[in-house]
């Protein structure tokens, strides 16, 4: 079901009365970033829950400070206005949160000072970005951007050619989704997603000064193996032969979720199939993000708070049953 409702500059207004001017510098030149936050929607509680929702404010903020953007809400009113477009288009399925600050300016003319910014708040219906049954990747002819051409630690629109331009390549060539390296020659993500491997009973990752996006869903990973799966994580640089020998390979991110990678450039990870690491990572993070562990709500925030309002309810009619 289509988006009725957007949030432009902090009203929320018809999806149809959205929109961006054609000389908007934002879209000229790329002068904007982004965030991209998923909500899952649980049957049992009839509600659904943003999963990290804060911690996406936050590094939005960072990435309107790198390019002179200037927010005008904290990371706090900013998921109350996200809770309020999603039950405004009133959708009981998976959604998939835009956020997008950008020079709003109508000129002609490369700086990123002097110039006006605006922001939205769109949202959509989204069920997988890529397979999570197992994927082919290859490794890119296209070098990751480095932290002094376009930051790779934020999601700024315009760098994103640079993964456009690898993620085609894949697909040209057969596969699902490619892997990036740096400018020298080590591993750092796919197009659009964290990277893991196992070796050795470990888990390894490239480290944040590999040019990667400092993923959200990759300190999520980390935070897992090490509470529940009992697994070390080591951030170091990766080379490119690794990918090769690893036991198990998975890409990961808001969008992709938990893809586990099967082949890279027409080798077999592991046994060719999805390993146990990682089947056990997505499950976990299946039951996580719909709010099946209490342990972990703390990274979630209801959308409708229905189960907040029934335990609220279930503990008044405790309390009346003791008096």
């Amino acid at each position: 079901m289509k988006a009725q409702f957007v949030n432009i500059n902090g009203e929320i207004i018809p999806e149809a009365e959205g929109s961006v001017k054609i000389l908007t510098h934002g879209l000229s030149y790329g002068t904007g970033c982004f965030e991209g936050i998923r909500g899952y929607w649980n049957p049992d509680t009839q509600d659904i829950y943003l999963f990290r929702i804060r911690e996406h404010f936050e590094r939005l903020h960072d990435s309107c400070r790198i390019l002179n953007i200037k927010l005008p809400y904290s990371p706090e009113e900013l998921v109350a206005q996200t809770i309020e477009l999603v039950k405004r288009n009133g959708w009981k399925e998976n959604v998939y949160i835009r956020p997008m600050a950008f020079k709003s300016d109508e000129i002609i003319g490369v700086k990123l000072h002097d110039l006006n910014d605006k922001y939205y708040i769109a949202a959509t219906p989204m069920g997988d970005y890529i397979s999570t049954t197992g994927i082919k990747c290859g490794v890119s002819s296209w070098r990751r951007i480095d932290d002094n051409m376009i930051p790779a630690r934020a999601k700024v629109t315009g760098g994103y050619v640079n993964s456009a331009l690898a993620k085609s390549e894949a697909n040209f060539n057969g596969f699902d989704e490619a892997i990036m390296l740096n400018h020298d020659g080590h591993v750092s993500e796919g197009s659009s997603e964290n990277i893991f491997l196992a070796i050795n009973g470990e888990l390894h990752t490239p480290a944040v000064t590999e040019n990667i996006l400092m993923g959200i869903t990759r300190d999520t990973i980390i935070k897992l193996a090490r509470r529940d799966l009992d697994m070390l994580t080591r951030e170091r640089q990766i080379d490119r032969t690794e990918l090769y020998i690893a036991k198990e390979i998975f890409l990961c991110g808001t969008g992709a979720q938990i893809a586990p990678v099967v082949e890279v450039d027409h080798r077999p990870i592991g046994a060719g199939a999805i390993g146990p690491i990682a089947e056990k990572i997505s499950a976990l993070y299946g039951e996580i993000v719909r709010g099946y562990r209490s342990e972990y709500m703390d990274w979630l925030t209801p959308v409708f708070g229905v189960a907040q309002k029934n335990s609220k309810k279930k503990a008044a009619s405790v309390s009346s049953i003791t008096k």
